[in-house]
């Protein structure tokens, strides 16, 4: 699947955003990547809210229509007081914004392209627009479109508000050097609570360029004291992450390794031969992949594959799954997607594994949160988008933690350190809650296991490894 990214430069994108308020776009449809045809149009925009129609030509204008309704191919003229057109021009310091003239429709809502009365879209099924100044909207034609009605590129965006900042946070944090501290030294003195078990193996699970890899490196250079990049990183299309891998963890350069292990996988894909196998999932969390193991996204992994791994034990299973999510691209997940997760999903219910859910890229979704890290449980956008996941995922609110992965910075910060080790902090105690319900076969019912419990705290375990199959 190619990778769909907008056309508009920084400086467009400043001009469209001021003519909202505090808002977020959402690409949904680009015609050189889905079509320039009425259907594909529909397929992808209707019932999306808001939205913004965004269309380029080569005489250097971005210009469109914004309407606060659905499409919906009802057939029937929609009114819309909110409604409006505007151009953006290299000649202007602003961009033209045109209302609607009033009593008149804001657009046809059939099933051809979007029709504004005085601008029609992809007539014809063909990048080309008709141009009727004075029906429902007036303007010059040579200052809307350049009288140029051949595209070069047609774009929607869903327009998604993104409201202010909550009075008290809905997660109360420390942002202090303090606690950064605290919490670096609870992740590097934990110890499992099963004695047979010396790390805990978290696995990394999510679509192309949530950032799985970009989380393990973002952890790495927070514990390493400096910026890493030992995974590979990148925006194709497709999954840069091809191999199974099964990252240890310094404590500073020479230091000793955490107590936990992160396993990277391929990205997962809409398509059902494309991307992270489901089939090699399971294998993962029995334990039976091998470190550097290859993905095939034609075969799952055999018993007779070169990277399985026939005989393990608790130590080589894993014992929470974090689900990766790009917070920016939250409204974007397709039905497939979900279908997959919710897949994934049952498969770990199936084994008891602790899972939670990361949203990644909150920064980047999130003004405010760009101006201050800090406001991340302040944002009305972040909580709004972390209970739309919890209800899509089903996993329960307290399980979904907002992060920001490094990605262009040369220097550590502590606000970015703190929620990275909020995560690990987290992860360490829901694996726990893994291990006090293991089960091992070989256990004495007369006697009773030795009391063991990593931190003073005594608590049943047993002393030999479980076989896992």
């Amino acid at each position: 699947m190619p990778v769909v990214t907008s056309s508009l430069s920084r400086e467009q994108e400043r001009n469209l955003l001021a003519l909202f308020g505090h808002v977020r776009l959402h690409l949904l449809y680009k015609g050189s990547v889905h079509s320039f045809t009425a259907a594909a149009f529909h397929s992808r925009c209707d019932q999306q809210g808001p939205t913004v129609i965004v269309a380029y030509n080569a005489a250097g204008f971005v210009f469109g229509a914004y309407t606060s309704k659905d499409y919906a191919q009802s057939g029937q003229e929609v009114h819309d007081g909110e409604a409006f057109l505007y151009s953006i021009a290299p000649q202007r310091n602003k961009p033209l914004r045109v209302g609607g003239i009033s009593g008149q429709r804001a657009f046809t809502d059939g099933g051809a392209g979007p029709n504004f009365g005085a601008l029609v879209f992809l007539c014809e099924d063909r990048p080309l627009v008709q141009s009727f100044p004075g029906t429902c909207f007036n303007f010059q034609a040579a200052e809307m479109h350049g009288e140029d009605l051949a595209l070069t590129e047609f774009e929607v965006y869903r327009v998604e508000e993104q409201g202010n900042l909550l009075e008290k946070p809905w997660r109360n944090i420390q942002w202090t050097a303090e606690k950064k501290h605290q919490l670096m030294t609870s992740i590097q003195n934990y110890l499992p609570d099963l004695k047979p078990v010396n790390q805990v193996r978290v696995l990394l699970v999510g679509p192309v360029g949530a950032g799985k890899s970009s989380f393990f490196n973002s952890i790495n250079s927070a514990f390493r004291g400096n910026m890493t990049c030992q995974a590979i990183t990148g925006t194709a299309g497709t999954s840069v992450t091809t191999q199974f891998r099964a990252y240890t963890i310094k404590a500073g350069r020479r230091g000793v390794n955490l107590p936990l292990i992160l396993c990277d996988t391929m990205g997962l894909e809409e398509e059902a031969d494309s991307g992270l196998n489901i089939d090699d999932v399971v294998s993962i969390l029995k334990g039976h992949t091998k470190d550097r193991y290859q993905f095939s996204t034609c075969s799952s992994i055999l018993e007779d594959s070169p990277g399985y791994k026939k005989h393990v034990t608790l130590n080589d299973t894993i014992h929470c799954v974090a689900y990766v999510i790009d917070t920016c691209k939250v409204s974007l997940l397709s039905q497939k997607m979900l279908d997959k997760f919710t897949a994934i999903r049952k498969k770990t219910n199936q084994f008891g594994i602790p899972q939670i859910l990361l949203m990644t890229k909150v920064d980047e979704a999130c003004p405010l949160v760009a101006k201050d890290l800090k406001n991340v449980y302040h944002s009305v956008y972040i909580q709004k988008k972390a209970r739309q996941l919890s209800e899509s995922l089903g996993i329960p609110l307290s399980f979904v933690l907002p992060v920001k992965n490094y990605s262009e910075e040369l220097e550590l910060d502590l606000n970015t350190d703190i929620l990275l080790f909020m995560v690990l902090d987290q992860i360490l105690n829901y694996a726990d809650n893994f291990f006090e319900n293991q089960i091992t076969d070989d256990q004495d019912e007369t006697n009773g296991p030795e009391l063991y419990r990593a931190g003073n705290y005594p608590r049943q375990v047993e002393h030999c490894e479980a076989n896992v199959v």
